[in-house]
């Protein structure tokens, strides 16, 4: 996927070899669109959800879809999986999920001579692409250990840390509407996905197709485009992407103006009860690298920070209870903070 030189390795982007990093980026940008025509064939519509759920692939991070059932989330991750070359697993989360049917765990077994030993049973999170489907619903004990393995990349059963593929990805899904007999992630762990993308239903257009196309006696199977390697490498790759001063500023200003001890907008004092950490920073400054790739461009703008801020920062920041009282909606609360940059 990358360029790489006489001697048949990668090259050093931190040297200061443009050239090569460009014929990098102009080939990765080629794969990309070659795997959005992919997923096109199979996820009709939802452009945006698409794209927002490659960007956060591409910057190694975790995505939490929140929509109601139908919307075709599940069938997005497999097509995913598919696409871009990854062990792709499902977990279907329930109030009586353990974090052992997640994680895996120890079993005892005796060999022929009679000797006994503990073997580790590894469980579905040990894939590339782990789709936790309605993860409200399980127990905070359970959320708590997938959460963690999310973090660090690993899992700790019995005393003993066990690696996880790499890359490892989770697309976690949450019904909107059922509350009851869920779990709601407390704040501080929704930190950990890199995205919160709300799937709304299609337009006229993109429904009429899904419509056709999985009714009939064919349905189109997406094909490989990546692998798993050549995602890491992509991964890596988007990471030596110059950020200019002008974006490096609009995006500490986006961010610290979210927080209502330091905010100059009056909505976000009187409404905001916790306002965006740093990790938002970092997590917008690896966004808009990846979507100037996507669009074919060497160095982001504000107009990427803009156009990410609603799905990096809604999870991150919480409204008063007299805000929400009066139908105060956080994703308005972040266009008024795009206002106060543009």
């Amino acid at each position: 996927m990358t360029t790489t030189r006489e001697d048949g390795a990668t090259p050093d982007f931190a040297d200061g070899d443009n050239s090569a990093l460009i014929a990098a980026l102009d080939q990765l940008a080629g794969r990309i669109a070659e795997a959005k025509d992919a997923i096109a064939r199979v996820i009709f519509g939802q452009h945006e959800v698409v794209e927002e759920t490659l960007i956060t692939l591409l910057a190694g991070g975790h995505l939490l879809l929140i929509g109601v059932p139908g919307l075709g989330k599940t069938r997005l991750v497999e097509t995913l999986g598919t696409v871009f070359g990854l062990e792709e697993r499902r977990v279907q989360c329930t109030p009586d999920l353990m974090p052992a049917d997640i994680l895996g765990t120890e079993v005892l077994e005796e060999s022929d001579t009679g000797r006994r030993s503990f073997r580790f049973v590894q469980g579905p999170v040990f894939c590339q692409l782990l789709m936790a489907d309605e993860v409200n619903r399980a127990s905070p004990r359970t959320q708590s250990a997938l959460l963690q393995a999310m973090q660090e990349h690993r899992v700790s059963v019995a005393g003993h840390y066990h690696d996880l593929p790499t890359p490892f990805h989770v697309l976690a899904t949450q019904n909107p509407l059922e509350q009851e007999g869920t779990y709601p992630l407390p704040e501080a762990q929704l930190d950990r996905f890199f995205m919160q993308v709300n799937v709304d239903y299609p337009d006229l257009e993109a429904e009429r197709q899904i419509m056709i196309a999985t009714t009939g006696p064919h349905s189109e199977r997406p094909h490989p485009v990546m692998e798993a390697a050549a995602l890491v490498e992509a991964q890596r790759l988007v990471r030596h992407l110059p950020v200019g001063e002008s974006v490096v500023e609009a995006i500490l200003k986006l961010v610290r103006s979210g927080r209502p001890e330091s905010s100059d907008i009056k909505q976000v004092r009187d409404g905001v009860s916790w306002g965006p950490g740093p990790r938002a920073s970092q997590a917008l400054m690896r966004a808009v690298r990846v979507r100037a790739v996507i669009g074919g461009r060497f160095a982001p703008s504000v107009d990427d920070v803009l156009a990410l801020a609603r799905p990096v920062l809604r999870h991150r920041m919480a409204l008063t209870f007299a805000a929400r009282a009066e139908g105060v909606d956080i994703d308005k609360v972040i266009d008024l903070l795009c206002e106060n940059i543009a």
